[in-house]
């Protein structure tokens, strides 16, 4: 006994807090409905129209179906059904745990726990007593029933349960009305369906709303991905390049002040350029150039006291091979320049009929450390080589680095010589250290 006062305690509990959710929600929509209209008014004018959100779903909507029993508490009060000590105890009942299951309903969890099943089947014990005890306004309760079954079931559960329940409200009204109880069938078989048709459907639109607005997160956090990236790429290599250049003017400026005011000269030039690169950057129109690429390269290299060796040959390049090839070369230059302690510097581009090798080489140390691993510089919010090989992979190509076998360090791309669509950035990228060596 008392564990059955328990188990009743918990669910009129579980009624009590689904009631209490559902009117916090109904009052938090009527709180914000001047809000919504408001925005959906200026919305309106400007061309857009949103999908209007409405009130949230809860229980309360499945409520006024309810009204179908007052026939059945029309005949107690009327003194019109027997026993009715027996019939009164039944309506309460099963209007106690037919709100109980629909409140439960509208989330999934909650709609799929064992109780609300062990609930929904107790409603059908009760309803068949009732309906095959009084007959008449408490047959009713089957399309009451098949409302609940609808709002709980889906899928294969719902295709064997929903023929077979209707069959069966069926045959107990037949008991009492003949073959007029096929109305009370098909009415079950209606109320199922037709309630877990509209359920699902509203189901699958908020899932297919907010799968849209995950979609429009992501595409938000790939743009500011881009950019950033973009951003450091720019901004690592121009910043390196004027370093270097600094360096030498102000190891000229002593001896040779035409050469150091040639290296300012370069400085000048390469911060112009880097703004009006930046500029491009933000409107995202930027396409590199790989002879530009090249030719900066040879200059960084030279300054870095470096000797630049370049070599290209093949066909024409797609300009966003060329764009994805220059962001190779400008960061394996900037960490040949940076890390590398070497003075000679190849680069090579072989084009042929399909695909296009780019090769940049040092004499160097190898890595930044020595160790012959790859190092990591120090960055913040950069992609370095990992970031360029997830671009590559994006766009049908890949990326190679590590120490050469001859000693010092090798960086290898290969790309289609027709990349159609610019790579789109990967997720991962966004937090990946810079990879400097």
């Amino acid at each position: 006994m008392n564990s059955w006062s328990r188990s009743a305690s918990s669910r009129i509990a579980g009624v009590r807090q689904a009631v209490h959710e559902a009117r916090r929600a109904q009052r938090y929509w009527q709180e914000n409905k001047q809000q919504l209209k408001a925005e959906w008014k200026a919305a309106r004018e400007a061309g857009q129209v949103p999908e209007n959100p409405g009130p949230p779903p809860s229980g309360f909507s499945l409520l006024p179906w309810l009204l179908m029993g007052l026939g059945s508490f029309s005949n107690l009060l009327q003194g019109k059904t027997p026993n009715p000590w027996i019939g009164g105890a039944g309506l309460l009942v099963f209007n106690s745990l037919y709100v109980y299951v629909v409140f439960r309903a509208f989330c999934k969890p909650t709609r799929e726990a064992v109780s609300t099943r062990v609930a929904l089947l107790l409603m059908g014990v009760v309803t068949t007593g009732l309906g095959l005890g009084y007959g008449g306004n408490w047959l009713l309760f089957f399309p009451l029933l098949g409302l609940a079954t609808g709002a709980i079931l889906r899928g294969p559960w719902l295709g064997r349960c929903g023929p077979a329940l209707a069959a069966f409200a069926g045959a107990v009204a037949a008991f009492h009305n003949g073959w007029d109880g096929i109305n009370i069938g098909y009415a079950t078989f209606l109320s199922t369906m037709v309630t877990a048709a509209i359920l699902s459907l509203s189901e699958a639109v908020r899932e297919l709303r907010a799968a849209r607005e995950e979609l429009a997160r992501r595409a938000v956090e790939e743009e500011r991905l881009r950019f950033s990236r973009d951003l450091h790429d720019l901004l690592g290599h121009t910043l390196s390049v004027i370093v270097v250049k600094s360096e030498a003017a102000r190891r000229l400026a002593g001896r040779d002040i035409e050469a150091a005011l040639g290296q300012i000269t370069d400085i000048e030039s390469v911060g112009r350029q880097a703004l009006t690169e930046i500029r491009e950057a933000v409107t995202g129109y930027r396409e590199g150039s790989l002879s530009t690429e090249l030719d900066r390269a040879r200059s960084a290299l030279t300054a870095a006291g470096i000797e630049p060796v370049v070599r290209r040959f093949g066909p024409p390049l797609a300009p966003q091979t060329e764009a994805l090839l220059g962001w190779v070369v400008r960061e394996a230059v900037t960490n040949a320049v940076r890390h590398s302690g070497a003075d000679r510097c190849e680069i090579t581009v072989a084009g042929a009929a399909e695909r296009v090798r780019l090769t940049v080489c040092d004499n160097g140390r190898g890595t930044p450390d020595g160790s012959g691993r790859p190092g990591a510089a120090p960055g913040v919010g950069g992609t370095g080589l990992k970031g360029l090989t997830e671009r590559l992979a994006a766009a049908g190509g890949s990326l190679r680095a590590g120490p050469a076998p001859r000693g010092g360090f090798t960086v290898t791309a290969d790309l289609p010589t027709n990349v159609e669509e610019p790579p789109v950035a990967a997720p991962a990228a966004a937090t990946a250290p810079r990879a400097a060596r």
